[in-house]
């Protein structure tokens, strides 16, 4: 009886067995299956991630920790500068509200120029009410005095003498003048509006005096 050999599966030797091996792990199929350098990032991504909600931190995950929380909130610092820009000075005063019970709008130096000019048209009546007005709302500009909604031009007056001592007969004065032509219809004159801009000349050069200043100065 004659047996085919091939009816036998060959045994290879060690060498031939690693040759064999080696060709076969060399098929672009398995290559291709191997994970990417992103595969093996994400898993050690995904593994940390796990290990802090379950606890278990691998050794040395302190530091990592503290360096990505790091790099995390300068990220967001970046974003932020980005989409939204440097940030800007809060500014508490109600420009554009209301001012002595009535509507204003204008800025300060906007009232200044059409007290100017109410002044050049000998309109002092309306050149007086303008320029106090123009006072008022330079020191809610400078965030040192805010008239409330309705309040009066004495009670700015008191406020005002409280930030500028050394001009609180003068505010005083003012209050006086602005009730005087506004409500009174009392007559404006050159005078009283030289008065008022020379006041509002000095309060907007002055330094306001803090209240921890005043305090000092009491004890």
């Amino acid at each position: 009886m004659i047996v085919s050999l091939g009816a036998f599966p060959l045994i290879p030797d060690a060498d031939e067995a690693r040759s064999w091996a080696e060709q076969e792990l060399a098929d672009p199929v398995y290559r291709a299956a191997e994970p990417t350098w992103f595969d093996r990032a994400a898993q050690s991504v995904l593994e940390f991630v796990t290990g802090l909600f379950s606890g278990q931190l691998p050794a040395g995950a302190g530091p990592l920790l503290a360096i990505g929380a790091l790099v995390l909130v300068a990220g967001l610092v970046v974003v932020a500068l980005i989409v939204w820009g440097r940030p800007r000075r809060v500014v508490r005063s109600r420009d554009g509200g209301d001012l002595f019970g009535e509507p204003e709008g204008r800025t300060a130096a906007e009232l200044r120029r059409a007290a100017a000019a109410a002044a050049d048209a000998a309109r002092w009546e309306d050149a007086m009410v303008l320029r106090l007005r123009a006072l008022a709302r330079g020191l809610s500009e400078r965030v040192i005095v805010d008239p409330a909604p309705g309040a009066t031009v004495h009670a700015f007056a008191r406020q005002a003498a409280v930030a500028f001592p050394a001009e609180a007969d003068a505010l005083a004065e003012a209050a006086d003048l602005f009730d005087d032509v506004r409500y009174l219809r009392r007559p404006g004159s050159p005078d009283g509006y030289a008065r008022l801009a020379a006041l509002d000349d000095r309060v907007t050069a002055a330094r306001p005096v803090l209240p921890d200043a005043l305090a000092g100065a009491a004890s």
